[in-house]
């Protein structure tokens, strides 16, 4: 790939950092993932150069004969992948995503009713703090004591509020959904139905997990993350919205589209298109459960009762007196990445919270699987117990490094 040594020899020592660090930690970061290298030629191709503003064969710029082929391309990939009646893959991330599926269907002031930041959601799904909580009235449904769903109480609280839309979906929820009950609510009380499924999209793509999009009117989702995309964002929904969602993101919400980005996309879809990609998503749910299994053992408090998918919440703070913050510093140390989270109902606040999370997705691209799983999470325990002892996390740093020369990330890559 060019390098920007020659003209900019700062950032291609900056991004070399980068790769090594990539290259010699464990990145357990659920919302993190590698990109194959086509990918990544894809999202530094030439495409950058085009304005595309409107959709293709509609178009408010000449020239974009090809760059139509390339975003069709991504759209019926997409259709393919998760059996999508109409797709707009222009979203520059997930959080736009959601806006633009709140603009496409709402009006200001109508309620949402959606799930609690603590307890897994997300903020775009109506955290106070940020700008669509002043625009829509979101409500907040919360898991129950075992972990999961309350169906009842959140079809009790649709019937109290009368919400708009009914919003599903997660950043930290480890189970999964039964998106046929939403939708039996929703139709009950007359709201629209969305899904915000970008943690999961690719494991609902390689049909291990339950797909909304077939029966919900939006479905929203980020194109990296387990789906192994460019940082990116994509709307799914019923023919009926189309265009609505098409003008709520042009030029309702954004300007031109970043088409090495969309290039970038169709290359990951076709990607997981492939069989290969189906084992792939199955051996994420298996390194994922047997995490689950030994922090278990070791006596952590996993939230939510367990996983079904690519990640674990855990609650460090009541297994192990320590903080989510402790634990993330002193994992850094050890070269081990993940991130302090809050925990449902947290006492404690989002920057020094009780739990932590992680997932599978970018260590199972390295080619991990059980047995390195059973060492990562000894290690873990490892570094929380001495989260102090400067020596031991620089030696379990080393052991970390000895692990991952034995799968290499991108090894002809070089900046």
């Amino acid at each position: 790939m060019p390098s920007p040594t020659s003209s900019d020899p700062i950032i291609s020592s900056l991004l070399q950092l980068e790769l090594t660090r990539q290259r010699q930690g464990l990145e357990l970061i659920p919302s993190e993932n590698f990109v194959s290298l086509a990918v990544l030629e894809a999202l530094g191709s030439i495409a950058t150069n085009k304005y595309a503003e409107g959709q293709p064969g509609r178009r408010y710029y000449g020239g974009c004969e090809f760059i139509d082929e390339i975003e069709k391309l991504a759209i019926e990939r997409a259709k393919q992948l998760f059996g999508a009646e109409h797709v707009n893959v222009q979203p520059l991330s997930g959080a736009p995503a959601n806006l633009a599926a709140y603009v496409a269907l709402l009006q200001p002031g109508d309620t949402v009713l959606g799930m609690d930041l603590s307890h897994g959601g997300h903020l775009t799904h109506g955290h106070p703090v940020t700008f669509m909580a002043s625009i829509y009235n979101f409500v907040r449904y919360k898991t129950a004591d075992d972990g999961t769903i309350d169906y009842d109480n959140l079809r009790a609280m649709a019937i109290e509020h009368k919400p708009k839309l009914i919003l599903v979906g997660y950043s930290a929820y480890s189970r999964e959904i039964d998106y046929t009950r939403i939708k039996q609510i929703a139709d009950e009380v007359g709201a629209y139905t969305m899904a915000d499924i970008a943690h999961i999209a690719g494991l609902i793509a390689a049909g291990e997990m339950n797909n909304p999009v077939p029966l919900f009117d939006i479905v929203t989702t980020t194109t990296h993350k387990t789906l192994r995309g460019p940082r990116g964002g994509m709307i799914m929904c019923k023919k009926e919205h189309a265009k609505a969602v098409n003008k709520a993101v042009f030029p309702g919400l954004q300007g031109g589209p970043h088409e090495n980005v969309i290039a970038a996309k169709a290359v990951a879809f076709s990607e997981a298109l492939r069989p290969e990609f189906k084992e792939y998503a199955r051996q994420i749910k298996k390194n994922a459960k047997i995490l689950e299994e030994e922090f278990k053992n070791r006596g952590y408090k996993i939230c939510f009762g367990g996983t079904d998918n690519h990640l674990l919440l855990i609650d460090v703070m009541s297994s192990k007196n320590i903080t989510g913050q402790e634990a993330e510093v002193a994992l850094d140390k050890a070269g081990i990445t993940l991130n302090k989270n809050m925990i449902p109902d947290d006492p404690r606040g989002p920057m020094d919270p009780s739990g932590i999370r992680l997932g599978t997705p970018a260590i199972t691209t390295r080619g991990m699987k059980e047995e390195e799983m059973k060492q990562i999470a000894a290690w873990i325990d490892e570094a929380i117990t001495s989260k102090d002892d400067e020596i031991k996390l620089a030696d379990i740093k080393n052991r970390v490094k000895e692990l991952t020369d034995r799968f290499p990330l991108y090894p002809n890559l070089k900046y």
